[in-house]
């Protein structure tokens, strides 16, 4: 999609103005120690992951912003100033997440809520604040976002991580949020289930914000330009294309109790842009805005109970059956309006962002020196509760909850710096995530057929099949997947830290369909079907040739990298049968070798060909 630039007013706030503003929005109230930034100016003992990712985006814009238009030494050193209240911020996170390494060493095995890392911790000590079981800790979404934001950070020029050590734990905060397609969490909102009844559902706003993660961070060098081998980052590719099988599955659900929530306008845009699907994107923003936008902002979800009056503030959880008396009376959250507004900005639709600054101007706060003030929602009074239910929308709300609400303070200065072109989308996305890529309908699938033996790869020429043999096949070395498994356990293994790294798990038809180098030698794998020593199945030939044609159609239906995939299948006198018989594996090897089979076709001296790509 192409992005329009919004018009610059004649009198648009200097950088100078916006410098002044974040400063008392949100700077001034960071931590000197740790880093960390309360979710209010007004609550200064609790740093929530989430909030302080959202809430250092404005400070990092403007330093963009600075280092873009620095003229002077003077403003050199405000882009220098306002970038390592980022980089200590982004560092306060890391060390507060590190002093909990083993629970993610733990959850990367139980995918536990016990064993999750917490979701806000002591701001001034970065220790934790409540304990395992006092809070809906489990939010993978929030893990999600802080490796999205570094990613995108580093990509912009920021060093983030220093160490080796760090890019261990890293490593495995990827291993964290790997499973999200699979692991139910408390959410965006804390809560779980819509029902508020403490137990954790499948989230389309978790799936899509650890897709997006995963995306951004894989083959990241943390190090930037001063980095080597040791300092990138790597993501199996399946375990992306499960989120994003998921993410499409659920949209523009939020989960199996949410018809629709708004939490999803960050995974549709800015900042994760998780959805490749231009349709389900517009399907979904308008289910939010005909759904749950109103004139203060939009609800979190329908029959959302929180901070309203008919709310038990003595109860942690619902009754079964009550959330019916919070229809029409749910609070109206102002941060959505800036998600709106940053989506207008991206995707180039003008109209969207006029009609959102003019809703959001209408209802701002103003200090006593005139600067901004969001709060987390505005709420119906007590007294005109029934009037409301009985007529939506016909009450005055008045602000409630954090007050400022410095996760919308920020979002409303980053769409302020966009819309007065101090800073261009592309500045914010560095990583073009914004950018929807399609993908390759015509993709043609490269099989490599490795012959036993000689007297195989004769047999195989005798029927019109080309093969090669595995000394044929050098420089590139052919092992079962299980090798590759192997592999990776190795990646962000980290003896002082405790860290053992990826667990050994199977590796999926995307993983073993890519060429790997290590030490300048080159190797191939053999899909996970085909490992008789862990799939007994593939004995049978028949279910094999199955899974043969299953594989080539996942590979084409879901196949997003650059270049072709490259199936490697291994040729036994077991699987063309005895004394030459035409086994239904030949008959498919044939149509393989032909190139009528799923779309793919077999490529001849493919180790040659791949080298020379």
């Amino acid at each position: 999609q192409k992005t329009m630039e919004a018009p610059q007013s004649e009198t648009a706030p200097s950088l100078d103005y916006y410098l002044i503003q974040v400063k008392k929005a949100i700077l001034n109230h960071q931590n000197p120690v740790t880093g960390l930034l309360p979710a209010s100016a007004r609550l200064l003992s609790d740093a929530w992951v989430r909030d302080n990712v959202y809430s250092i985006l404005a400070v990092w814009g403007l330093s963009l912003a600075f280092r873009k238009r620095a003229e002077t030494d003077e403003d050199k050193a405000k882009a220098y100033e306002l970038e390592q209240s980022v980089v200590k911020l982004m560092r306060g996170l890391l060390f507060c997440m590190m002093r909990q390494i083993e629970k993610v060493e733990k959850f990367k095995k139980s995918q536990s809520r016990a064993d999750s890392l917490h979701a806000k911790y002591n701001i001034a000590t970065g220790a934790k604040c409540v304990s395992d079981e006092g809070w809906g800790h489990l939010q993978i979404d929030a893990t999600s976002l802080y490796i999205l934001t570094l990613a995108q950070m580093t990509a912009s020029g920021l060093q983030i991580v220093f160490t080796l050590d760090e890019v261990s734990f890293v490593q495995n905060l990827v291993f964290y949020i790997e499973s999200a397609y699979r692991t139910p969490d408390y959410g965006i909102w804390e809560r779980g289930d819509k029902t508020n009844n403490g137990l954790p559902e499948l989230n389309a706003s978790s799936v899509g914000m650890a897709k997006a993660a995963l995306e951004a961070i894989d083959e990241m060098d943390l190090f930037g330009c001063r980095g080597g081998a040791e300092s990138v980052i790597h993501v199996l590719t399946d375990e992306k294309q499960h989120c994003d099988t998921i993410l499409h599955s659920l949209l523009p659900r939020e989960s199996t109790s949410k018809e629709v929530d708004s939490s999803l306008l960050s995974v549709i845009s800015f900042p994760a842009f998780a959805c490749s699907d231009p349709e389900l994107v517009n399907k979904t923003r308008e289910k939010i805005e005909r759904e749950l936008k109103g004139k203060y902002g939009c609800k979190r979800f329908l029959r959302d109970g929180y901070q309203t009056a008919r709310e038990d503030p003595n109860r942690l959880y619902y009754e079964p059956a009550e959330l019916k008396i919070f229809e029409n009376v749910e609070c109206e959250w102002p941060v959505f309006f800036t998600y709106f507004i940053l989506d207008g900005l991206f995707t180039g639709r003008d109209e969207q962002v006029e009609e959102y600054r003019h809703l959001l101007n209408s209802i701002l706060d103003y200090d006593d020196s005139g600067s901004v003030l969001i709060p987390e929602l505005y709420f119906v009074p007590a007294d005109k509760v029934d009037l409301e239910c009985e007529s939506p929308h016909s009450q005055k709300r008045y602000p409630g909850g954090k007050f400022p609400h410095m996760w919308a303070q920020s979002l409303y200065f980053l769409g302020c710096l966009l819309y007065d072109r101090l800073i261009d989308p592309p500045e914010l996305d560095p990583l073009n995530r914004h950018h929807f890529i399609a993908k390759n309908i015509d993709l043609v699938i490269q099989i490599a057929l490795v012959a036993e033996d000689e007297s195989i790869k004769e047999e195989l020429s005798v029927h019109g099949i080309d093969s090669q043999t595995v000394d044929e096949l050098r420089p590139i070395h052919v092992h079962p997947a299980r090798y590759l498994s192997k592999a990776y356990t190795r990646l962000g293994k980290n003896a002082k830290l405790g860290l053992s790294g990826r667990p050994f798990l199977d590796i999926g038809y995307l993983g073993t369909s890519k060429l790997y180098s290590h030490r300048k030698t080159i190797f191939a794998f053999h899909p996970q079907f085909m490992d008789h020593e862990q799939f007994y199945l593939s004995w049978d030939v028949d279910m094999l040739v199955d899974f043969i044609q299953s594989n080539l159609a996942y590979l084409k239906r879901s196949w997003n990298l650059n270049g072709r995939p490259t199936m490697t299948l291994e040729v036994t006198r077991y699987l063309l049968g005895e004394q030459g018989h035409k086994t239904s594996m030949l008959k498919l090897l044939q149509k393989l070798n032909s190139g009528y089979s799923m779309g793919a076709r077999s490529v001849r001296d493919v180790a040659k060909n791949e080298i020379a790509d």
